[in-house]
C-alpha cells in the first residue's frame, strides 16, 4: 500500500520528531478564583437537579396499556386520532411496542393482525408513565393513558413488571389510579407531594417518566406559567405549564420541585409536530392529590356545585352595571344551591369563600374543590351594592352542556341592527331568525336561533318592544342584551356604528 505525504502529514510528523517534549509538557489553563467560584456554584446547582432525579427515580413507573379498536373497512393499518396542534393522547406508539423482528413489517401482514376486510378489531398498544403514590401498590397516572384498556402493564424503576388493576379514572380531570399486586416485592417508594399553590413562575422543576419507552428518563426545565385554561383537553383546566421537555410516553409522570416532591402531573404538549416544542402542561400537584384520594377512597370523585351559568366580565360590560374591578358575571341562574340561595342573573361574583375571583374557569375550579353541604359566603355587585350571600354548595351530578341553537327561516335582515327578529314561540324575549353576514352583530357573536330576552334591564317579548328599548340606549353607544342560546344565557353587547 503506498502511502500519500501530504503537507500536512509532514508537518505534523516533523512536530513530532523535532519537538515531542513540547506536547509532553502541554497542560490545560488553570481556572482563576473567580472562575472557580462560578464552577463551584455551577455543580451545586447541578447537585440540586441530580438530588432530585434519584429522589423520584424510584417513585416512577411505565405503563403499557392494550385496546381493542374497531378496524374500519377497507383500510391497511389503524386509524390513528390527531390533532394538529395538540398531542393530548400520547399514545401513538403502534410500531414502539412491536416485537423487534416485526416493526419493519407492514403492519398489515404482521402475525396477528387482522385484515381490514375480515376482522373488525385490532389491538393497540399505548405507552405513558405513572408514579407510585403508597406503599400498597396505588400509582397516579393520567386517565387517556389506560382508557379503554382491556390489559394494563406496569414497569418497576428495577425493570419488573406488573400486571395492574383500575382502581378508578376521573376523565374531567384525565387522571387515573391503577394498582399493582405488591406481594413478592421490596419496600415500594411512594412520592411525596408539594403544595402546587405554592410554585411561582422561573422556580426549576424536573419533568420524569418514560418518553418514547426510554426508561426512567429525566428533563429539566422551569415553570413557565400558572392557571394555563381554555386549552381545551379536559373540562377541569388548571394547568402549571413549563419547558421541561415532555415528549410521547411522559403521560402520567411526575413534575417535580428541586426537593423531588411532585408539584405536577405531566399531561401534555403543545406542538405543531407531535414532539416536544417548548411547550407542556401538567395537572397541579394539589388538583392531582385531592382527585386521587377520591378514587382511592370511593373510586369516582364529588365536586361541588353551585348552580349558575357564568361568563367573563368584560369592561364593556363591566361598565353597563356601574361595576369597576375583577369579577365573574352571572347569566343565568337555573334550579339549584345559587336559586335557592338568592343569587340572580345580572349579579357580579367578586369573592367566593373569601377569595377574590377573576375568571369563570378560578371560580369553577374552586367550587368544585368544595365538598358538597358545605356553606360559603359568597359576594357579589348587584344594582351598585356590595352582598354577601351564604350558598350551601350541592353535589354535580352532570355536566351541563348549551344545545345547538335550532335555525329558523331568515325573514328580512334589519341592516341597521344587522339581523332579523320575531317573537319567541315561548311568549318571552325575540328570537334572532338570521345574521347579516360581516356586520357588527355577527362579529360581536350572535347568530340565528339566540333569544334576546332583556335590554339592558327592560324585558322585551317583541320586536317592537325590542327597537322601543334599544332607542334608550343609542346615545351610550351599545346595549347590554340578555341573551339567551338552547339552555344557556349569557349577557352581550350591541354596538351601534
Amino acid at each position: 500500500m503506498r502511502i500519500r505525504h501530504t503537507p500536512k502529514l509532514i508537518a505534523a510528523t516533523a512536530l513530532l520528531a523535532i519537538a515531542p517534549h513540547a506536547l509532553a509538557g502541554a497542560t490545560q489553563p488553570e481556572p482563576d478564583e473567580r472562575t472557580q467560584r462560578a464552577i463551584r456554584a455551577a455543580e451545586d446547582i447541578s447537585l440540586a437537579f441530580s438530588f432530585a432525579a434519584e429522589a423520584v427515580r424510584p417513585s416512577v413507573v411505565g405503563v403499557t396499556s392494550v385496546r381493542r379498536v374497531e378496524m374500519r373497512r377497507g383500510r391497511p393499518g389503524p386509524q390513528l386520532p390527531g390533532d394538529p396542534f395538540f398531542d393530548r393522547f400520547f399514545e401513538d406508539f403502534f410500531d414502539r411496542f412491536q416485537p423487534p423482528g416485526q416493526r419493519d413489517m407492514p403492519r398489515g401482514d404482521r402475525p396477528g393482525q387482522p385484515q381490514p376486510d375480515t376482522d373488525r378489531y385490532f389491538e393497540r398498544r399505548g405507552g405513558g408513565s405513572g408514579f407510585i403514590v403508597s406503599e400498597e401498590g396505588y400509582i397516579l397516572t393520567n386517565n387517556h393513558v389506560i382508557q379503554d384498556a382491556s390489559e394494563i402493564t406496569v414497569r418497576l424503576n428495577d425493570g419488573t413488571t406488573r400486571t395492574a388493576t383500575l382502581v378508578g379514572a376521573d376523565p374531567q380531570s384525565d387522571l387515573a389510579v391503577i394498582k399493582i399486586d405488591t406481594e413478592g416485592l421490596s419496600a415500594l417508594t411512594p412520592a411525596r407531594f408539594a403544595d402546587s399553590d405554592e410554585i411561582r413562575v422561573g422556580q426549576w422543576v424536573v419533568a420524569a417518566g418514560d418518553p418514547f419507552g426510554l426508561t426512567s428518563t429525566i428533563t429539566a426545565g422551569v415553570i413557565s406559567a400558572t392557571g394555563r385554561s381554555r386549552i381545551g383537553l379536559i373540562d377541569y383546566e388548571d394547568f402549571i405549564q413549563t419547558d421541561a421537555a415532555i415528549n410521547p410516553g411522559n403521560s402520567g409522570g411526575p413534575l417535580v420541585n428541586l426537593r423531588g416532591e411532585v408539584v405536577g402531573v405531566n399531561t401534555a404538549i403543545a406542538s405543531r409536530t407531535g414532539g416536544f416544542m417548548g411547550i407542556g402542561f401538567a395537572i397541579p400537584s394539589n388538583m392531582a392529590e385531592m382527585v386521587m384520594r377520591e378514587l382511592i377512597d370511593e373510586g369516582v370523585v364529588t365536586r361541588g356545585w353551585l348552580g349558575v351559568a357564568l361568563q367573563d366580565l368584560t369592561p364593556e360590560l363591566a361598565r353597563t352595571f356601574g361595576f369597576e374591578g375583577e369579577g365573574v358575571l352571572v347569566s343565568d341562574v337555573p334550579e339549584g344551591p345559587a336559586k335557592n340561595a338568592g343569587i340572580q342573573p345580572g349579579d357580579i361574583i367578586v369573592r367566593f369563600d373569601g377569595r377574590d375571583i377573576g375568571t369563570f374557569e378560578t371560580l369553577r375550579m374552586r367550587v368544585a374543590r368544595t365538598a358538597p353541604g358545605t356553606v360559603v359566603p359568597v359576594e357579589v355587585f348587584r344594582e351598585r351594592e356590595a352582598l354577601t350571600i351564604s350558598v350551601e354548595i350541592g353535589t354535580r351530578e352532570t355536566e351541563q352542556v348549551a344545545a345547538a341553537p335550532q335555525r329558523a327561516p331568515e325573514p328580512q335582515i334589519d341592516r341597521e341592527l344587522g339581523f332579523s327578529l320575531r317573537a319567541s314561540q315561548s311568549g318571552q324575549g325575540v328570537t334572532v331568525t338570521g345574521v347579516e353576514p360581516g356586520s357588527p352583530a355577527q362579529r360581536q357573536g350572535f347568530a340565528a336561533g339566540d333569544t334576546i330576552l332583556r335590554v339592558g334591564d327592560t324585558e322585551v317579548n317583541s320586536p317592537a318592544e325590542f327597537r322601543r328599548a334599544l332607542r334608550e340606549h343609542r346615545e351610550l353607544g351599545s346595549a347590554r342584551l340578555l341573551v339567551s342560546r338552547g339552555n344557556m344565557r349569557s349577557f352581550r353587547l350591541l354596538s351601534f356604528d
